[in-house]
């Protein structure tokens, strides 16, 4: 009878590690890429609202010289207010990005304004934004390699028996360039 209970005890134990070890494994590889995504969050948005901040001047010197863009500098006020305002990673990303395409039309278009591009203020203001450019897009990069590298941990096997289960979920955004800077890495005036 002894050697009966002894024997179940064990195979339970057994089970509940055959179960367990995965689980705690999983736990375990996730945690340090969850935490690593929001590590790579912090540093581009550090980085992205560094040049948010930077916004308003920009907005106000180019308002002085191209009255005929002010539903674009609208826009970015209303996109940068929106950064301001957003309380999730996913918020935030998808504003950056509108944002980021927002700004790069207004230089775009600044490069129109012949004054306005020999204004020292504005060759401050856009060796700043081109400089930014640069950061932005080492921190977009980091940023979007610890997404990919813990999504696929998540959808490796047992992982993902385990991870909803153990508080994980899946990272859906990515820090997406604008559309027509994909194609140059610099602000171009």
């Amino acid at each position: 009878m002894q050697n009966t209970v002894l024997t179940i005890v064990i195979l339970l134990v057994l089970v509940v590690l055959i179960v367990a070890a995965p689980a705690i494994g999983t736990y375990n590889r996730l945690l340090p890429l969850d935490e690593g995504i929001d590590n790579a969050w912090a540093q581009a948005e550090t980085v992205l609202q560094r040049r948010y901040d930077r916004v308003p001047s920009l907005v106000n010197l180019v308002k002085n010289y191209a009255e005929h863009e002010k539903s674009l500098l609208d826009e970015i006020e209303r996109l940068r207010s929106q950064w301001a305002g957003a309380k999730i990673t996913e918020d935030k990303a998808r504003t950056a990005s509108r944002l980021e395409e927002a700004l790069s039309k207004l230089m775009t278009a600044s490069g129109d304004y012949a004054d306005l591009k020999a204004n020292e203020t504005f060759i401050a203001l856009r060796d700043e934004f081109t400089a930014a450019e640069t950061r932005i897009s080492l921190e977009r990069r980091r940023y979007n390699d610890a997404v990919r590298d813990y999504n696929t941990a998540f959808r490796r096997f047992p992982a993902k028996l385990f991870a909803g289960i153990l508080g994980f979920r899946k990272r859906d955004v990515y820090l997406q360039t604008a559309s027509d800077a994909k194609e140059r890495s610099v602000v171009e005036f």
